[in-house]
């Protein structure tokens, strides 16, 4: 036992083993081995009337827990093996001793009392089968070796997963023999009028939407020409939902002004809202038709619609004093309805532009096309009998025009030939609805159609910002506005 003593060091015993141990180095420590001091003690906390650091009257399993250097505290005793002694049975060694070799394995404490809400299971990764004060499996320090090749799998061995990305080809900026004239990016903004700036068209419009089985992407962009030099764009789109659930109706319009006028941005944004509203206050009957698919009467009902709008657009273009042909505009709309049961797709319209159906990878240009009548006219084919049916004979026609009278009005321009089709899509297809800016180079330049359908074909539509990255990839040679509605089936 370790005690206080008088000035000095002595030694009772064998040595101790202390760096710097001799004559004069324990000068005014105080510590002595082999006698008992009354003072103080290593063995207790509190010193007894015989020095040796235990109370007569309490009892072990009474006695309070010492202070912290007590040997509750410290894990030290006179008669047991101290963990930092070099070997059993010898004396404990002074805290200020050499570390062990090993250092001791650490004391397990009971699990104090958890507060409400606490799970220690799901901290520790104990299962709650466990309990509490169960011990945690070490983690493997390396990982197992590999099972040989003619090795069985284990039954509760789970597929390592593989993630399988889809190859698609990045966007590009053009194709062709080589890059376009014009810069890929808007150059200048048209010209603004501080009283009429309702009258501004934005250069780029994108919209999208999802309704039954489709997904709808519609977009319209400025030609590289009209960017460069100022001008507005001449195309307008408007895209809009009547009705709602299995019932509703959804209509895309576009429309093309004149080119060259002044107001071909202005036509067009019209011809669409007269559109929309001619199949806006009908999208019952309308849907109605698309789901029966009674072509007939969807075909007459659309024809007299899209009449009517245009007719309307003549009217302004009087009241504004302009001519009918410099305020005018192509117009064309796809129709489809919320029924995820109908896979009826309407197309009706007047003017150039392009519909097409990319199907099992291959583009197919489904546009209606409109019969006309060229050469000389023949016997039975729209001449006239050469007699009455009374047997008059009729004189000849010598082909002498006969001047316009003052008195009746002058005559209209010809109407564009109204086109119509209904189509039944199929899963995987891609109906793609386009003005004449993107018709032609898809019918000219057989590069757009392969980046495209690489591009469309993926299981999944692309995103809006994909779809108008795709829209504008650029062909050399052709400069105009561009507006395209495209459906994918799911």
């Amino acid at each position: 036992m370790w005690s206080g003593g008088g000035r000095g060091s002595s030694r009772s015993g064998g040595d101790l083993g202390l760096p710097g141990d001799g004559p004069g180095d324990g000068e005014g420590s105080g510590f002595s081995r082999g006698g008992a001091d009354p003072g103080l003690s290593w063995s207790s906390g509190y010193p007894g009337p015989s020095g040796s650091g235990e109370d007569p009257g309490l009892s072990s399993a009474d006695a309070e827990p010492g202070p912290w250097w007590s040997r509750e505290a410290t894990g030290f005793s006179p008669g047991g093996a101290d963990p930092r002694s070099s070997g059993g049975g010898e004396e404990p060694l002074p805290p200020w001793g050499p570390p062990p070799a090993e250092p001791p394995t650490p004391a397990t404490f009971p699990p104090g009392p958890t507060p409400p809400g606490f799970h220690a299971e799901s901290l520790r990764g104990r299962t709650p089968k466990e309990p509490p004060g169960a011990a945690v499996p070490p983690r493997p320090t390396a990982p197992p070796h590999p099972a040989p090749p003619g090795a069985a799998a284990p039954e509760d061995a789970l597929p390592e997963p593989v993630l399988t990305v889809p190859h698609q080809p990045p966007p590009v900026d053009h194709v062709g023999s080589g890059p376009p004239t014009y810069d890929a990016e808007p150059t200048a903004l048209p010209p603004a009028d501080p009283d009429d700036l309702d009258d501004l068209v934005a250069d780029t419009v994108l919209d999208g939407a999802r309704y039954g089985a489709s997904t709808l992407r519609a977009a319209s962009v400025r030609g590289d020409s009209a960017r460069f030099r100022g001008e507005p764009r001449r195309d307008s789109l408007l895209t809009a939902r009547f009705g709602a659930g299995e019932h509703a109706l959804v209509l895309v319009a576009m429309a093309t002004g004149a080119r060259a006028t002044p107001g071909a941005h202005r036509a067009a944004a019209e011809a669409c809202r007269w559109i929309g509203r001619a199949v806006g206050r009908s999208h019952a009957r309308l849907a109605e038709d698309i789901r029966a698919a009674r072509r007939g009467d969807l075909k007459s009902g659309l024809h007299r619609l899209t009449d009517r709008s245009l007719g309307k657009l003549r009217a302004s273009a009087a009241e504004q004093g302009i001519e009918p042909e410099e305020y005018t505009a192509g117009l064309r709309c796809l129709l489809l309805t919320g029924d995820p049961e109908c896979r009826t797709r309407v197309f009706f319209g007047v003017g150039d532009g392009g519909l097409f159906r990319l199907r099992d990878g291959e583009w197919q240009d489904i546009e209606p096309r409109v019969a006309e009548t060229t050469g000389e006219a023949v016997v039975g084919f729209g001449s006239l009998p050469h007699e009455t049916p009374e047997g008059d004979r009729l004189t000849m026609d010598l082909g002498i025009t006969t001047p316009p009278s003052p008195y009746e009005p002058a005559p209209e321009p010809p109407r564009e030939p109204f086109r119509f089709r209904a189509s039944v899509a199929r899963p995987g297809d891609t109906l793609l609805l386009c003005t004449g800016g993107l018709a032609e180079p898809l019918r000219g330049e057989p590069q757009l159609c392969e980046h495209l359908t690489e591009r469309w074909s993926a299981a999944e539509p692309p995103g809006l910002a994909a779809f108008l990255a795709d829209t504008q990839v650029r062909v050399k040679g052709y400069a105009d506005d561009r507006t395209v509605a495209a459906v994918w089936e799911a």
